[in-house]
This record gives structure tokens, C-alpha cells and sequence, in this order.
């Protein structure tokens, strides 16, 4: 009851920013999103400080205001509040807190106030939570909110409302809270700002039945808790919820994190999305840019420059793109041997459909450690086609005895795009058998807005998780096949190309089979008849159409 209470408080929070922003002229405008999830995670860094704070200096607890209690230490005792506190919470000074904002909302130049004190908090903590781009450069935490208001005259009274929604409760209760609940408040935080956008880089929204799926098939129960000190990957993270899972299902203190984006707002969110689910360790390894062009993330020096291999790969890269600009740099001999299949041509018509989850796969199949294992969503036609890239990456998995299986899933389990998806598993230490689902005819189908989603049970997400993790072969649902019958069948991963023809056998008596026969012959008789009479009519129209 205590989550819910406070899973409602906070979506009543969100929703207030989100009215304060309508009722200043910025409702759905495209600069809303970095006002609410950078002022929510203003509150949230607030009473996290709190909340370490007073787990550090009990007395504090007891104290009738803890900001004016800390505000009141020597430098000294400050010093050690914060050395004593954990490396993923902000180093906060008392003016900072938002208490201290909210008794100066009279001052002149409020809204100048806002800003500079947003931007001292990230300035403090530049090291922790700023998230680089390829080229060096640092995105820190916060922008200068008031100025997203172009009328300067009501930038003071935008920042007052802001602060006045930010006291009404604290998050601090519920800082002992696991992965459920801030799984749950991200996606309403971000909901009206990670639609999918036309195939674009990093603007798909993953399912959570993808996303728990991934993640229960890479780590299973029987290995939860054992696996530590472990790298996990995404080469277009998006806003994150791929690698959340797959960290929840580690341990968020037995894994780093690592990412690369090429879109400045999914890094962004990214890292909210890490600060919520303490993995503030992971944000230096945060990247914003081009994965294809520019893979930031390299060995140890000593090794001359390699790309940096990982233990768990997750990805849903964007499918089809325009990358024609760059297209030719990427087929050079330098990346010869991570695109080993091939780069896709440039096409004369529709390139802006050029296959650019191709170059993903072979990126992740690269960066895969020896024994590393990975999951990448892929449209269901690459399964199956019978040449060019897909088929050769395809035939590379197999030859090499590096797949755990593939599960193909039902059509619209995306609501914003209408390709069927299958998750392929890769697994460089499986040189046994490999399991194929046909989850295709699950799921029950709703409207969301105008699109047509369909969306899978618990029961349903189960029975795929246990079956592959079992290698368990069900009637005309999953196969486990060997690497031998994938490559008689063309390299096909498709499991309905893998089931058997069911011949239905009766025994019949004379007289039954007679029976039986007498009746097909009925109704062919009866075909033929109302083929017959259909034949008469038509030749009756056309000779009355001849008379008129």
C-alpha cells in the first residue's frame, strides 16, 4: 500500500509539472521534456541527499527542519556528511536544497536563481553524472530551465509555481523500494516523450514483455545471484529499458553498464533512468553519438585501440534508416572485419529504408566476448531470407556454433510500428542444440490511440521464458533443432519450418469408409450442380444484354 501511496503521489507530481508547463505555453512543446524530468530529478537528488543524510546522522531525523540542521554544520562536519555518503548520491551544499529556493521565491530574479543553483548542483557533480560524447565533450546535468520561456516577464513566476509543486511530499520513504516501482515511474515520466518517430535512431519504445523476456532468457533463475563483476552492452540504448532489466536481473551492484546513442535526448533520459535505478556507477560510460561511425568504447591501453568486448549484449536498434551519407566509410578496410558480412548498398529508391539493423547485428556479434552471450530484436524477415547480409550473418552463427535460439513474436507487439520482430539469442558458449519459438499466435490485441498493439500475458511471457530456457520442444509452438538441420534448411531460423506434417490415420469399417465416400461424392455432386446453374445464369445475362 505504502508503494502505491506513493507511486500516486508521484504521477500527481508529474502531471502538476507537466499542467505548470501547459498553463506557461510550452504543453507538448519540444523543449517540455527537459523541464519535467530535469526539475523531477531536481526533487529526486533533493531527498536522496536526505535520505543518506539522515541514515548517516540519525539525530537529523529528529531535527524540525534537516536542511537548517545541516545548514548549520562547520565545513568540517559537512565534509565528512558527504565523504561518509554513497558515490551515487549528488553532493548537495544547504543552498541548494529546495527548501532553501522555496524560502527565496520572493527574491528578485527568481528565476535566474533557479537556473544558477540547477546548474552549480551539476557543475559539483560534473564527474559523477555528466554523460560524454564521442568527440570528449561533457553534457552535464542541468540546463538553465527559465529559459525555455521566451517571454523573459514570466520566467520568475514559471520557476515559483515549479518550486511550490516540489515540497508537497518526499521520496525519502521509499528509497529502500526495488526495481518494480521506478520501472513503473519512468515510463510515466517519460511516456509522452519516447514515441517511436519514424524509425529514427534511439525512438523506439521497448515493450516490457520484450524487454523481461531478453533479460529471463541471458540471466535465468538458476544463475540470479551468482554472476558478478560483468559488463553489459547496448550499442542503442534508447532511453534504457533493455539494459535496466538486464541489471535488475544481475544485480545493479554485480554489473557495469555500458551505451552508446547517437540522440542527445535518449542519453539524457538514459541517465535519469540510471540515477533511478542505482546505477549512478555506470553514467561515465554513457555515450552520445554514432555507434556505426564512431564505436566509443575501447580495450585497456596496451591493446591497440580494440573495441571493447562485453559480456552481455541487449539491443532493439532502429531497423531502417538513411545512413547513405556515411554509408562508404563504413564499407572500408578498417571495418572490414566488424561488418563481416557485408555493408548494405545504397539503394536508388526509398534509401531512407537502407537496412540498418545489418550493421547492429554485426556490431554486436563483434563485441561479443569469447562465452558472451546477447539478445537483439530484429524484424521476422531476416530469419528467413534465403540470401545477401541477413543470410550471411545468419550462416556466421551457425557455422561458428555461437546461437542460443530465436523466439518469434506476435504482429503489433509494438504499437507504433507494424513490422513482426523476433529476438534473436546469441550465445558464444552454446555449441549444442538451439531452440526455436513461434510465439506468433499469442497475445491478445488492443487498440492503443490509433495504432493496434498486441500484448502477452504474465502466463504467456512465462510459458516462452520456461519453454527456451528448458529446450523444450511443444507441438507447433517451439523445436529444438542442431546446428546440422539449420544448415540443411537454408540457415532458416523460423520454427514452423521446423514442425512436423501431422497425417491423421482412422481405422474405417467397409461400410463407414462407403459412407464416408458417398458423402464427398454428395457434395461434389452438389458443387457441380450450383456450378451449373451459376454457368446458365451468366450465359442468360449475357444473351439479354446481346438483345438489348
Amino acid at each position: 500500500m505504502v508503494t502505491q501511496h506513493f507511486e500516486q503521489r508521484t504521477r500527481d507530481l508529474i502531471d502538476s509539472l507537466k499542467a505548470i508547463c501547459a498553463a506557461y505555453g510550452l504543453g507538448n512543446d519540444g523543449n517540455e521534456f527537459k523541464i519535467i524530468t530535469q526539475v523531477f530529478l531536481y526533487k529526486f537528488l533533493n531527498d536522496k541527499f536526505a535520505f543518506e543524510a539522515k541514515k548517516i546522522r540519525p539525530e537529523l531525523t529528529k531535527a524540525e527542519s534537516w536542511e537548517a540542521a545541516i545548514a548549520a554544520m562547520s565545513a568540517d562536519d559537512m565534509d565528512m556528511l558527504q565523504m561518509q555518503m554513497g558515490p551515487d548520491t549528488a553532493r548537495l551544499k544547504p543552498e541548494h536544497f529546495i527548501a532553501h529556493l522555496f524560502g527565496r521565491q520572493n527574491a528578485p530574479e527568481f528565476a535566474k536563481l533557479f537556473d544558477d543553483t540547477l546548474r552549480d548542483i551539476a557543475i559539483t557533480n560534473n564527474d559523477i553524472f555528466a554523460v560524454k560524447t564521442d568527440g570528449g565533450a561533457k553534457i552535464i546535468l542541468f540546463d538553465r530551465v527559465s529559459e525555455f520561456i521566451t517571454d523573459p516577464s514570466k520566467r520568475d513566476a514559471f520557476c515559483r509555481a515549479l518550486i511550490n509543486k516540489l515540497g508537497d511530499f518526499s521520496f525519502e520513504r521509499i528509497f529502500n523500494e526495488k526495481y518494480d516501482f521506478y520501472a513503473a515511474l519512468f515510463e510515466y515520466l517519460i511516456k509522452d516523450y519516447n514515441k517511436d518517430s519514424g524509425g529514427k535512431y534511439a525512438e523506439y519504445y521497448t515493450p516490457h514483455a520484450v524487454a523481461k523476456i531478453m533479460a529471463a532468457i541471458l540471466v535465468p533463475d538458476a544463475v540470479r545471484g551468482k554472476i558478478k563483476n560483468v559488463s553489459c552492452y547496448d550499442p542503442s540504448a534508447g532511453s534504457g529499458t533493455l539494459l535496466m532489466n538486464i541489471a535488475h536481473a544481475i544485480g545493479e551492484q554485480r554489473c557495469s553498464i555500458y551505451s552508446q546513442d547517437i540522440s542527445q535526448k535518449s542519453s539524457s533520459l538514459l541517465r535519469l533512468n540510471l540515477i533511478l535505478n542505482n546505477l549512478v556507477h555506470s553514467i561515465p560510460n554513457i555515450i552520445q553519438g554514432n555507434t556505426m561511425l564512431h564505436p566509443y568504447h575501447r580495450e585497456a591501453q596496451g591493446q591497440k585501440n580494440a573495441l571493447k568486448k562485453f559480456d552481455y549484449i541487449v539491443s532493439n536498434p532502429p531497423f531502417k534508416m538513411d545512413f547513405s551519407d556515411f554509408r562508404n566509410e563504413l564499407d572500408s578496410k578498417e571495418h572490414q572485419e566488424r561488418f563481416f558480412a557485408g555493408v548494405p548498398n545504397i539503394p536508388k529508391q526509398a534509401v531512407d529504408k537502407m537496412a540498418i539493423y545489418q550493421l547492429f547485428l554485426q556490431h554486436i556479434i563483434y563485441s561479443l566476448k569469447p562465452g558472451g552471450k546477447a539478445a537483439v530484436v530484429v524484424p521476422t524477415g531476416f530469419i528467413t531470407a534465403q540470401s545477401g547480409i541477413d543470410k550471411g550473418i545468419r550462416q556466421h552463427l551457425v557455422d561458428n556454433k555461437m546461437l542460443a535460439g530465436v523466439v518469434s513474436m506476435p504482429s503489433n507487439i509494438f504499437a507504433t510500428t507494424g513490422t513482426n520482430v523476433s529476438i534473436l539469442f546469441i550465445d558464444a558458449a552454446n555449441k549444442a542444440d538451439v531452440v526455436l519459438i513461434d510465439a506468433s499466435s499469442l497475445g491478445t490485441k488492443v487498440k492503443d490511440g490509433k495504432n493496434q498493439k498486441t500484448l502477452l500475458s504474465t502466463e504467456e511471457e512465462d510459458r516462452i521464458i520456461a519453454t527456451f530456457n528448458a529446450k523444450q520442444a511443444v507441438e507447433d509452438f517451439s523445436v529444438v533443432v542442431s546446428y546440422a538441420d539449420i544448415a540443411a534448411k537454408n540457415y532458416s531460423l523460423s520454427a514452423g519450418q521446423y514442425f512436423d506434417v501431422k497425417i491423421e490415420y482412422s481405422d474405417l469399417t467397409p461400410a463407414q469408409f462407403a459412407e464416408k465416400l458417398q458423402g464427398f461424392t454428395g457434395r461434389l455432386d452438389a458443387l457441380f450442380k450450383e456450378s451449373a446453374g451459376l454457368e446458365q445464369a451468366i450465359k442468360k445475362q449475357l444473351a439479354e444484354l446481346r438483345y438489348e
